[in-house]
């Protein structure tokens, strides 16, 4: 179950990186990088995702 907590945190430091990336093509080169915002939209919502589907799962294994 350590794995599946590490995974959740690794979704974010993805989103960081890729808007990261999103600001430095915007500040340097003037282009938005939506490839990258996308990217970042979708670690974010995985890791809320991941987390709530996680408490669930032990939810539901502390009831039984």
């Amino acid at each position: 179950m350590k794995y599946s907590k590490i995974f959740q945190y690794a979704y974010l430091v993805f989103a960081a990186l890729f808007i990261y990336d999103a600001i430095a093509r915007y500040t340097n080169e003037g282009i938005i990088a939506y490839p990258s915002i996308l990217l970042a939209a979708t670690a974010i919502f995985m890791f809320f995702f991941r987390r709530k589907f996680s408490k669930k799962f032990q939810n539901k294994n502390n009831s039984n």
